[in-house]
């Protein structure tokens, strides 16, 4: 199975995670600061800064674009309960 590196800048920790990988599942096993609320992309409680590697995340959805738009989110900014990681080395830090 292919794997990925996910930093999160707000507790200066790296893991390897599985590709497919959602970020909010591995804030939640580190105590990373990302909070959520729906965990199902309705709430946009857990919008997230990417610092490096957004290309190597799944494209969002259209309901993820939406709440994106809706909360007004910079273009760097995505839904830690969404976007999954599929590869390479990406960085995050809570938005």
């Amino acid at each position: 199975m292919a794997t990925a590196k996910l930093t999160f800048a707000d507790v200066a920790l790296t893991v390897n995670v599985p590709s497919g990988t959602r970020i909010i599942e591995i804030s939640e096993k580190i105590g990373s600061g990302i909070t959520y609320g729906c965990r199902e992309g309705e709430c946009g409680t857990c919008i997230t800064r990417i610092v490096e590697g957004m290309e190597n995340l799944s494209q969002p959805s259209a309901l993820e674009e939406r709440v994106l738009k809706d909360n007004m989110a910079g273009h760097d900014d995505r839904l830690a309960c969404q976007c999954q990681v599929l590869g390479g080395t990406v960085k995050v830090r809570p938005g």
